[in-house]
């Protein structure tokens, strides 16, 4: 839409409608109660009251974060009322991102969706293809060899590395310790050449798919892992001198965009921002998949729910991963690398040259798919940044009928007007950064 400006141009306005931040005059009870803590279970008086202890309209600004904006890790847009420098009211605005990958996958087949779900989250996405793979493995009943689950947790705590080693960069990066990007950057860098020599590409692999994985491990891959494990202890250690024994990082970090544990579960928050609050909460623990009950490791948790224990998690967490990355390289099994069933799996490349049958059952398989029985299924993984979900409904058919991912992104947002409320301007970039967003994931 657009309004006339007193000189008779034409500006153009931007509405959200709903989403929209309104003035405190305008807002209605209900408003109030959504914003300060529906979720949070206080009655419309106790939301009422609190609000009431902000100053009038008269004495703050409503700004717009975003959506373009380095320090929001994506297209997102935060409305934040301020007096002065403190954030009185935020309002996390999504939806400029939006792909319509849910509805996509309903359109695909059950071995085109990891090539879809991959492209979520794209700083892991391999949690994302392992969890449609589980869910569809789930609906026909099958389970993979024992070589492929433990490929698959070689994988996932490898991204997992990559993951948390981004964030430590970008972390850096927000808070002012330029050169941690760069150091950051450099070991993501050693984990990513080793998931390109694994599974062909950098980042959205389509490597894990139903009934197994897309290839097995390729030669000199456990020297190659062996190496990169020699590797990144020593450079954590330089990253412990870097920033967690600074003053002026435990400044910036420790007290800030604090919550409890009682905010996170009525949320429904997971990941190192509910570990932060003391609630030792991990689903390779709690619910375990593939074969996490047979190795051994530590839930790392903090103590006050700030910013420095959700930076500490991580840096701990890539700790935790490399010992049970070396629990995987000792018993990784020998045998197949995807189930042996003509219905799921596609027939060896080698083989298509030389027979008629398995050149048809290749074409059937990558054209028409493979039926899933009628039902529905959920399964969640613990990605780097809480529990990433696929839910399908299966109508009989080789496409998924209903796909919805729970992305834990998406669910963790919810905790920054709390984080927010009554701090500094200058925190809320150390807030955001701490929860780790990937939009790709929040706005699917």
């Amino acid at each position: 839409m657009s309004t006339t400006a007193p000189d008779n141009r034409l500006v153009a306005e931007t509405s959200e409608g709903a989403q929209e931040m309104v003035d405190r005059a305008l807002e209605s009870a209900t408003e109030r109660l959504r914003e300060l803590g529906a979720v949070l279970r206080l009655s419309e008086a106790e939301a009422a009251e609190l609000g009431e202890q902000d100053p009038g309209d008269d004495q703050t600004m409503i700004m717009n974060m975003g959506p373009q904006h380095p320090s929001t890790h994506g297209v997102l847009r935060l409305m934040l009322e301020l007096e002065g420098e403190t954030v009185l009211r935020t309002k996390p605005i999504i939806g400029y991102l939006h792909t319509g990958m849910e509805k996509t996958g309903e359109d695909l087949t059950y071995l085109q969706g990891p090539t879809n779900v991959t492209r979520m989250d794209y700083a892991s996405p391999l949690f994302s293809e392992l969890a449609f793979s589980l869910t569809t493995e789930k609906l026909l009943g099958i389970e993979v060899p024992p070589r492929a689950v433990w490929i698959r947790m070689l994988m996932s705590e490898l991204n997992r590395l990559s993951s948390h080693l981004l964030f430590m960069a970008t972390n850096g990066m927000d808070l002012g310790a330029v050169s941690m990007m760069i150091y950051g950057w450099r070991e993501r860098e050693e984990t990513l050449r080793i998931l390109e020599k694994i599974t062909g590409l950098r980042m959205n692999h389509n490597y894990i798919r139903p009934g197994g994985v897309a290839a097995d491990l390729p030669d000199g891959w456990r020297d190659d892992v062996l190496r990169l494990l020699d590797l990144i202890p020593p450079r954590l250690d330089e990253y412990d001198t870097l920033m967690t024994g600074q003053p002026i990082w435990r400044e910036r970090l420790q007290g800030v965009g604090v919550i409890t544990t009682e905010e996170c579960l009525a949320l429904g928050t997971t990941g190192p921002i509910l570990r932060s609050t003391g609630y030792a909460w991990d689903l390779r623990r709690d619910l375990p998949y593939l074969a996490y009950d047979e190795v051994d490791f530590d839930v790392v948790v903090g103590t006050y729910g700030d910013c420095f224990d959700r930076y500490a998690i991580r840096l701990n967490e890539i700790r935790e991963s490399i010992r049970i990355i070396h629990q995987i390289l000792d018993k990784m099994p020998l045998g197949d690398y995807r189930i042996q069933d003509k219905k799921v799996t596609p027939p060896p490349r080698a083989r298509i040259d030389e027979s008629m049958e398995a050149l048809i059952h290749h074409f059937k398989i990558f054209t028409e798919g493979f039926k899933v029985p009628e039902g529905e299924a959920y399964v969640a993984v613990e990605s780097p940044r809480g529990e990433l979900g696929c839910y399908i409904v299966s109508d009989g058919t080789s496409k998924p009928y209903r796909m919805h991912i729970r992305g834990p992104s998406f669910v963790n947002l919810q905790t920054l007007p709390h984080m927010m409320r009554g701090g500094l301007l200058a925190d809320a970039v150390a807030i955001i950064s701490s929860v780790d967003p990937i939009m790709g994931e929040v706005d699917r």
